[in-house]
């Protein structure tokens, strides 16, 4: 069963949310990773892009394919998680951690009222 912690904000393509005031970031799901199985190489966002919500804006490539990375919310990058790059299995073995994959500064937080919570997001991916 996939580890879906509470007080976070979830996307329908297996993206998670931590919202710290009018800043996010941004990281893949437990189940998501663990559909892609092992994780060998992660495309970050460019520092410094403005994206619109759900624009694709990274890839994660695993052993089985590759997924592209939405944004949750329209905002600005301000901060990848570089360590990535060197260590891309991170996003396996510490999803919600420090497996992170940018931080970025949102445009228009009520966005988010079209995400989901712990609950929802849990209840879709058990259908």
């Amino acid at each position: 069963m996939s580890e879906i912690p509470e007080g976070l904000i979830y996307t329908k393509e297996h993206e998670w949310i931590k919202v710290e005031g009018n800043d996010i970031t941004v990281g893949i799901t437990d189940y998501a990773q663990n559909a892609l199985t092992d994780v060998v190489w992660v495309e970050l966002p460019e520092l410094g892009v403005s994206v619109k919500s759900m624009d694709s804006f990274a890839n994660v490539e695993s052993v089985k394919s590759v997924s592209e990375i939405y944004a949750p919310v329209s905002g600005e990058v301000t901060e990848i998680n570089e360590d990535l790059e060197d260590a891309p299995e991170t996003i396996n073995t510490d999803p919600y951690g420090e497996g992170w994959i940018c931080k970025m500064k949102m445009d228009n937080p009520g966005e988010l009222d079209a995400l989901l919570d712990a609950a929802a997001y849990k209840s879709l991916i058990e259908e």
